[in-house]
C-alpha cells in the first residue's frame, strides 16, 4: 500500500499476486493525494514495521510500531486505509480465483462420477428430483455498508477491462484512472452506518443481488449445464430468501414487511422479464418474406394489437409486443403501478407464470421450425423462458420463520378464546398432540371475526393470513417453508399447522383425498440435545396418519438443522458430529416413512457457525442424506463474497451444485469397517470436546463476564449492522445471546474460541494416533472438519489476544481463564499438526497460507489501536472520535478475516 513512487513493497513477499500488487500502489496513491504526505507516511511506517514483525525479521519486534503517534483524526484515516486494502485484497484474490477449488464444477462433477461408474442417466434422473438453494438471510454480519460494496465491485469490473488488454473504458478514459478514481471514491465514502438498519432497507439491500447477479446468472448457469449434460434438466437451483419472513427474535418483522418482500420481488421479476422481451423485439426482426412462421406464431401476432405497418411483415416483433403489453397488465394488477416503461398496446394480464412461458415457447417453436434449430436454443429466449421457470413471478420463495414458545402461546389463546381448552400450556406432550390432532381432523377455524386477541396473538394470525394472500396472489411457490425454531416436540410442529388452518394454508381429509398442507411445517434441531432427539421426533411425527398423507401427497420432507446454536451449545467438534449424526440417523427414518429427507443447512460464515468450504462440507455428508435435495443459509458478510459480482456467484452456486451431485452419487470412500472405527472414535472425541468445552464455557466462575470484557461484544451490539436485538431476551446469560455475536466477538478479539476450544483436549486425550491420522486422511469428514478447524487456528492469535486482557476487571481471574484458553489452543494446534501430518499450519494449503499470511500485518495493528480505544471508552471518555475508532476497527478486522461471523 504504497505510492507509486517508492521502491518499497505494497504487500509482504510472500504474495505473487500482481493484482494486490497493483491495487495496493494504487491505494497508497489515493492516501497521500487525498490524506496527505504526513497520513501516507505514518501509514507506509506502521505497515513496514508490522510486515517486518510477521516475518520474524530480527529485531522487528523491538521497533516502535509507530501507533503512539497517531492521533485520533489520524487513527480514523489510518483505520480506513488498512480496511480498504483489505477490501482490495479480498477483491484480488477473488479475481484470482484464490476461493475456487478445484473440481467444483458440473463438468469435472460429471467427469468424476463417469470416471466411477455412474452413467449420464442417473445424473439426470437424480436432476429431475432435485432441489439445491442457497437461503440468504439477514443474520447480521456484513459490516460494510452497500455503497462500500458497490465501489468495489465496479473496480472489479474495470479490472475485467484490464484482463481483457485494453487500456481504455468503453467512455474513453484511461483505464488506470479510473480504478484510482473508485479507489479515490472509496476512500472518500462513510464506511459505517449512522442509522440502525431497518427491515425494508435489509430487503431492499437484498433485492440488488437479484436484480443484478441470480437474475442473470442463473439462466446462463443452465446453459452451460446443458452443454455439459446434453439434456436440459428442469430448473433445481433456485435461490431462497429469509429477509421479511424471518421473525424469530426480531419484533419487527410483521404483515408488512412479509408483504413487501415478497411485492417487491414480483416488482423486481417482472421488470426483468419487460427488459428481456423489449430487447427481443429488437432482436427477432424475421420477416415472412424470407422466413417461414408457423401458425401459432402467427396468432399470437395477430392477438396482440399491434397494428403497425412497418412491422406487418413481421410477426415475432409483433407476438413480442403482444406478450410486452400481457406483461405490463401483469405488472399493474401484482405491483399495483405503472410499469417503468408503458405499453402502447392493451393486454389481458397473465393468471401464472406458466401462462407466460407457454407464449414465449411458442415463439421459441416457430423459430425451430426451420435451419437447423439455433435461433430457437440458447440465446436470450432461450435464457429468459429459463428465468421464468426459476423465479415465477415472486422471484424467490420467502421463508417463514418463528420461535415454538411463541406458537404456543398463539395456539393456547386461540384454543382458550375458542372455548376448547382453558390451559393448553398446562397440558402434557400426549395431551397436546391429542387435542391438536382433534383441531386438524376438521376445517372450523378457531378464531373468528370478533375474537379479541393480544397483541402477540394478532400479529401471527396476520402473518399467516399474508402468507395465505400471497398464495393467491403470487402463487403457491411463493411461500412453501415455515421454520420452527427450538422445535423439541411433535406438538411443536402440529401447533404451525394450527396456525396455517386458521388461513386457510391446511385443509382436512375430505371425501376420501388426505389433508393438505399448502406451506411446510419445518422443525429447526438447534442444540446438542435436539439433535439427538431429532429422529424420534420425525418418527413420532411421520406416524401420525394426517401427517403421513400429507408427506406422501408431497413426495418430501424437511428439516433443518442448526450450526450456530449447536457449537456455542457444545463446541465445534461436538456441534459438527452430532450434526454428522443426526443427519445419518433421519436417513432411515424418511425411508420408513417414503419421504425424500431434504435437509437445510443453518450455515453461518465463521467456522464456528458452520462456515468454511460449502464444497467441502457438502461432499462430507453422510451417505444417503443428502439425495439431490439440500437448501443451506447464506447469511452476512458470505453473500457480499461469495455473490457480490457475477463471476463470484457462478462460481460459488457451480460449487453447490456440483458438490450436491458428488454426494448424492459418489461411492462412499470408506469400508462399512472403517465407518464403524471411525464412528466409535469420533464419539470418544466429540465426549472429551464436549466435556471440555462445556466446563469452561458454562462451567467456570465468571466466565460470562470474563467473555463480555474481553472482547468487543457490548460494542458490537451498538452497530447498525442488521435490524434483529443482539440476544433473545433482555439477559446477559451466554444462553441467551445470538450465536453470531457470541463468534463474532470472540474473531475481533482474535481468540475465534468457538471454532476450536476443546478439540485439542480431545485429540490430547486420544491415544490411538495412528487411527487419528488414518481418520485424518481418508475421511472425507474429519478431512473438512480439521480443514475448517486449520483455518481458523491459523486466523486466531493469542499473543494479540493477550493485549485485551487488561479490559478484565478482575485480572486475576482472567489471567486463570486465559492460561485454559492459551493451553487449550496449544494442544489444538498440536494436535491437529499430528492428524494430518504436517510440520506447521497451512503446510498442505499453500495458496490459503498466503492468503492468511498477507492479512496478518495488517490486522495487527488494528487489534493494538482497537484495545486502546476500547480502554479509554470504558473509561469513560465521551469523544465521539473514539466510538467511531472503535467501530471502524471492527469494520476493519471483519474485512480483513473475511469470514469472521
Amino acid at each position: 500500500m504504497e505510492s507509486s513512487t517508492t521502491t518499497t513493497p505494497a504487500v509482504p513477499a510472500i504474495t505473487q499476486n500482481p493484482d494486490i500488487r497493483y491495487l495496493g500502489r494504487l491505494l497508497g496513491d489515493v492516501i497521500r493525494a487525498y490524506g496527505g504526505e504526513k497520513l501516507y507516511k505514518q501509514t507506509e511506517y506502521i505497515r513496514s514495521t508490522s510486515v517486518d514483525r510477521a516475518r520474524g525479521v530480527q529485531g522487528a519486534d523491538l521497533t516502535d510500531t509507530g501507533l503512539d503517534a497517531l492521533n485520533l483524526d489520524d487513527t480514523l484515516d489510518f483505520t480506513r486505509g488498512f480496511m480498504l486494502f483489505s477490501m482490495l485484497a479480498n477483491l484480488a484474490e477473488d479475481r484470482q480465483g484464490v476461493a475456487a477449488e478445484p473440481g467444483a464444477d458440473v463438468a469435472s462433477a460429471v467427469e468424476r462420477l463417469e470416471g466411477q461408474g455412474v452413467d449420464r442417466a442417473a445424473i439426470l434422473d437424480l436432476l429431475s428430483n432435485a432441489l439445491i438453494v442457497p437461503v440468504l438471510t439477514a443474520h447480521p454480519t456484513e459490516v460494510r455498508r452497500k455503497s462500500m460494496i458497490d465501489h468495489k465491485n465496479r473496480i472489479a469490473d474495470l479490472m475485467h477491462l484490464k484482463d481483457a488488454g485494453r487500456t481504455e473504458t468503453e467512455d474513453g478514459e484511461n483505464l488506470d484512472e479510473a480504478i484510482f478514481r473508485q479507489i479515490a471514491l472509496l476512500w472518500q465514502t462513510r464506511p459505517l452506518r449512522r442509522e440502525k438498519l431497518f427491515v425494508q432497507d435489509e430487503i431492499d439491500n437484498v433485492l440488488t443481488y437479484f436484480r443484478d447477479i441470480f437474475l442473470p446468472v442463473l439462466p446462463a448457469l443452465y446453459a452451460r449445464w446443458e452443454r455439459v449434460l446434453g439434456a436440459r434438466p428442469h430448473s433445481f437451483l433456485r435461490v431462497g430468501n429469509w429477509i421479511g419472513g424471518d421473525r424469530d427474535g426480531n419484533p419487527f418483522v410483521q404483515a408488512d414487511q412479509l408483504r413487501s418482500a415478497i411485492g417487491r420481488g414480483c416488482e423486481a421479476a417482472l421488470a426483468f422479464y419487460m427488459d428481456g422481451i423489449h430487447g427481443l423485439g429488437a432482436e427477432l426482426s424475421l420477416s415472412t418474406e424470407l422466413a417461414h412462421v408457423p401458425q401459432a406464431v402467427i396468432d399470437l401476432a395477430d392477438a396482440s394489437g399491434d397494428a403497425s405497418p412497418s412491422r406487418q411483415d413481421e410477426p415475432y416483433r409483433r407476438a413480442l409486443s403482444g406478450l410486452y403489453a400481457r406483461l405490463a397488465a401483469t405488472y399493474v394488477a401484482l405491483v399495483g403501478k405503472a410499469p417503468p416503461r408503458a405499453s402502447a398496446l392493451r393486454g389481458e394480464a397473465y393468471a401464472s407464470p406458466a401462462d407466460f412461458r407457454r407464449d414465449l415457447v411458442t415463439v421459441a417453436q416457430g423459430l425451430a421450425s426451420e435451419g437447423d434449430g439455433a435461433l430457437a436454443t440458447g440465446g436470450a429466449l432461450g435464457r429468459l423462458i429459463r428465468a421464468v421457470e426459476t423465479f415465477g413471478f415472486h422471484l424467490a420463495t420467502l421463508d417463514m420463520r418463528q420461535n415454538s414458545a411463541v406458537h404456543e402461546r398463539v395456539v393456547a389463546e386461540l384454543l382458550k378464546v375458542a372455548g376448547v381448552e382453558a390451559d393448553y400450556l398446562a397440558l402434557d406432550e400426549y395431551a397436546r398432540i391429542a387435542l391438536l390432532r382433534r383441531e386438524l381432523a376438521n376445517n372450523r377455524p378457531l378464531g373468528g371475526r370478533f375474537s379479541a386477541y393480544g397483541e402477540e396473538t394478532t400479529s401471527e394470525l396476520a402473518i399467516v393470513h399474508a402468507a395465505a394472500q400471497a398464495h393467491r396472489t403470487y402463487g403457491p411457490n411463493s411461500i412453501t417453508h415455515y421454520i420452527i425454531s427450538k422445535a423439541e416436540s411433535v406438538s411443536d410442529l402440529l401447533e404451525v399447522n394450527i396456525l396455517l388452518k386458521e388461513a386457510g394454508l391446511w385443509h382436512a381429509a375430505a371425501d376420501g383425498a388426505p389433508p393438505q398442507a399448502a406451506v411446510m411445517a419445518i422443525p429447526l434441531f438447534e442444540t446438542i440435545a435436539d439433535l439427538e432427539a431429532a429422529p424420534s421426533i420425525m418418527t413420532a411425527y411421520f406416524g401420525l396418519p394426517e401427517i403421513a398423507g400429507v408427506v406422501k401427497a408431497r413426495g418430501h420432507q424437511e428439516v433443518m438443522i442448526g450450526y450456530s446454536d449447536s457449537n456455542k451449545d457444545g463446541g465445534y467438534i461436538t456441534s459438527t458430529w452430532s450434526l454428522y449424526k443426526a443427519s445419518q440417523a433421519l436417513e432411515p427414518v424418511f425411508a420408513d416413512a417414503g419421504a425424500a429427507m431434504q435437509l437445510f443447512h443453518g450455515r453461518g460464515g465463521a467456522v464456528g457457525r458452520g462456515g468454511g468450504s460449502a464444497f467441502k462440507a457438502i461432499q462430507a455428508q453422510p451417505r444417503g442424506s443428502v439425495q439431490g435435495r439440500i437448501r443451506i443459509t447464506e447469511q452476512g458478510e458470505v453473500i457480499a463474497a461469495k455473490f457480490g459480482t457475477r463471476d463470484a456467484a457462478m462460481t460459488n452456486l457451480e460449487a453447490m451444485t456440483s458438490a450436491t451431485l458428488l454426494a448424492s452419487l459418489e461411492p462412499d470412500g470408506i469400508s462399512d469397517r472403517d465407518a464403524a472405527r471411525f464412528s466409535a472414535a469420533m464419539d470418544e472425541l466429540s465426549k472429551n470436546a464436549f466435556a471440555a468445552y462445556r466446563d469452561l464455557v458454562y462451567g467456570t466462575d465468571g466466565f460470562k463476564e470474563f467473555f463480555r470484557q474481553l472482547t468487543p461484544i457490548q460494542e458490537i451490539s451498538g452497530l447498525k449492522i442488521g435490524s434483529r436485538p443482539a440476544s433473545r431476551t433482555k439477559s446477559t446469560a451466554i444462553e441467551d445471546l445470538r450465536a453470531i455475536p457470541w463468534v463474532f466477538s470472540w474473531a475481533q478479539a482474535r481468540v475465534m474460541l468457538p471454532g476450536w476450544y476443546g478439540v485439542g483436549q480431545a485429540l490430547t486425550a486420544f491415544e490411538d494416533k495412528a487411527l487419528l491420522a488414518d481418520m485424518g486422511q481418508h475421511w472425507s469428514f474429519l478431512k473438512s472438519a480439521l480443514a475448517n478447524l486449520e483455518m481458523v487456528l491459523a486466523k486466531s492469535d493469542l499473543g494479540i489476544a493477550a493485549r485485551y486482557l487488561p479490559l478484565v476487571e478482575d485480572q486475576e481471574r482472567g489471567e486463570t481463564i486465559f492460561g485454559r484458553i492459551r493451553d487449550g489452543w496449544q494442544q489444538a494446534h498440536d494436535g491437529l499438526l499430528a492428524a494430518t501430518g504436517q510440520s506447521r499450519l497451512l503446510e498442505k494449503s499453500p495458496a490459503l497460507e498466503t492468503s492468511i499470511r498477507l492479512r496478518l500485518p495488517y490486522i495487527e495493528p488494528l487489534n493494538l489501536l482497537q484495545v486502546e480505544l476500547l480502554k479509554r471508552h470504558r473509561a469513560g471518555e465521551d469523544d465521539a472520535r473514539i466510538k467511531e475508532g472503535i467501530e471502524l476497527s471492527i469494520n476493519a478486522i471483519a474485512t480483513a478475516l473475511r469470514n469472521s461471523g
